[in-house]
C-alpha cells in the first residue's frame, strides 16, 4: 500500500503538474498572505506543500543562482531576505502556465487587472509573489524548500 502510495504521489508531482511560488516579504509584511491564498485556491490550484519562513541571504543567492550575473541579483537576494515569505507548492494540470497567467507581469504596473501582482504588487522589486517559469525549474525550486516528507 505504501508503494502505491508513493507512485500515485510522483505521478502527482511530475512535469507540469506542479509549480512553486513564494509569496514574498513585502506581500506578507503587509497581511496579503490570506488574500493571496484565496485567490490561488479559487484558481483551481491545490496546496500540496506550504511552509512560513525566512531566507537568509545565503539561502536566497542559493534560490535566485540562476540570476547571479544580472544587475538585480543583490537588491533581489537582500530583499528576500530581510522578512519571511511564504513558499508553497501549487498543484494543477499546466500549472506553471496556468500560475503564470494567474500572477501576471513582474512589473505590477504592467500586469493584467485582477492578476496577484496587479493587486498585490508596489513595484517591480516588491511584485509579491515568485513563481515558477518552468517544469523543470519548478522541480528544482520544490526540491529547494520541500523534501518528499513534507509534499501531500
Amino acid at each position: 500500500m505504501q508503494q502505491l502510495f508513493q507512485i500515485i504521489k510522483t505521478f502527482k508531482m511530475a512535469k507540469g503538474n506542479i509549480t512553486l511560488t513564494m509569496i514574498k516579504p513585502y506581500a506578507v509584511q503587509h497581511g496579503y498572505v490570506g488574500p493571496i491564498l484565496a485567490r490561488i485556491n479559487e484558481a483551481g490550484f491545490r496546496i500540496a506543500a506550504m511552509k512560513y519562513l525566512q531566507l537568509s541571504l545565503r539561502q536566497a543567492e542559493a534560490f535566485y543562482e540562476v540570476h547571479r550575473e544580472r544587475p538585480f541579483f543583490e537588491r533581489l537576494t537582500r530583499f528576500m531576505s530581510n522578512g519571511p515569505i511564504v513558499a508553497a507548492i501549487l498543484e494543477k494540470e499546466n500549472a506553471v502556465d496556468d500560475y503564470r497567467l494567474l500572477i501576471g507581469a513582474t512589473d505590477p504596473t504592467r500586469a493584467e487587472e485582477g492578476t496577484l501582482r496587479k493587486l498585490f504588487g508596489a513595484s517591480i522589486e516588491q511584485n509579491a509573489v515568485h513563481g515558477s517559469d518552468s517544469d523543470d525549474n519548478a522541480i528544482r525550486e520544490a526540491s529547494f524548500f520541500f523534501s518528499e516528507l513534507e509534499r501531500f
